[in-house]
């Protein structure tokens, strides 16, 4: 069965490999938004060096390994959810409850195979650029990649379930664009996409940085930047892990009652 779901996932990656002339747009707009938000940030830390625990180099490598993981963890959407969504509201859903594979992890192995792509096929090009362009604070040991990479596969499942559980209220609402809409906005405030969670001022600050948005973007940029190390490292992993166990576990729950849900009404 796991060798099925690696089919899935490499299947997945083939597909948005296809897409080249999306990929290049992808590339040339996180450029573009690097450079606009690297040269803010620049005017920023200049008025408040400091601002947030991090100096200038790292808030502009802050900036740029976030443009490299906007798709990779769908801060925005561009995953599966749509497709979901459309499936649900058309009732094709119930074929896929009746496969043999489980519906979750079905769609798990198909979003971290485009994570993966978005990570390789469109992360890396913009930070190679914002590398060439600024003094970015990177890593040149490869054990901080390594625990980049570790955070960057658990921010991508804590998305996942994040968006697997608004894709699934569609078999209550009929549609779950809304919900779907309010998680984007809630991953483009609480992620760090916009500012570091770190920057977010008292009470604000301590909530959004207990969210698993966090997951998504500030806690694998922490990493990379030498931000978690030792047990804050292995606390960094228990909360990404912790927090992807209750979503999924909380997405499977959702399954089981829509299942029971089309059974019924097909009955």
């Amino acid at each position: 069965m796991v060798r099925l779901y690696a089919v899935v996932a490499a299947g997945s990656f083939r597909r948005y490999a296809t897409y080249r002339a999306a990929t290049a747009a992808g590339v040339f707009t996180n450029t573009v938004f690097g450079f606009i938000l690297a040269h803010t940030y620049t005017a920023l830390w200049d008025e408040r060096p400091g601002l947030g625990g991090y100096d200038l180099s790292q808030a502009v490598t802050y900036v740029w390994v976030c443009q490299a993981l906007l798709m990779t963890c769908a801060t925005m959407g561009g995953g599966f959810e749509d497709e979901l969504v459309e499936r649900i509201r058309t009732g094709d859903i119930a074929i896929d409850l009746h496969r043999p594979a489980d519906p979750q992890l079905w769609w798990l192995a198909r979003d971290l195979g485009r994570a993966a792509f978005h990570l390789l096929g469109r992360g890396a090009a913009p930070l190679l650029l914002g590398a060439l362009a600024f003094d970015l604070a990177l890593p040149a040991s490869p054990l901080p990649w390594l625990a980049f990479a570790a955070s960057v596969a658990l921010g991508a499942t804590v998305s996942f379930a994040l968006r697997y559980l608004a894709a699934l209220s569609a078999f209550w609402l009929m549609d779950g664009a809304g919900v779907l809409h309010f998680s984007w906005l809630a991953g483009m405030f609480f992620s760090g996409m916009l500012l570091p969670l770190t920057v977010f001022p008292g009470a604000l600050g301590e909530l959004a940085r207990l969210l698993p948005w966090s997951s998504l973007l500030q806690i694998p940029v922490d990493v990379l930047l030498g931000k978690r190390t030792g047990w804050a490292l292995v606390h960094a992993y228990a909360f990404q892990l912790g927090w992807a166990a209750v979503l999924l576990g909380a997405g499977r729950l959702l399954q089981s009652a829509a299942t029971r849900r089309v059974v019924v009404q097909g009955g």
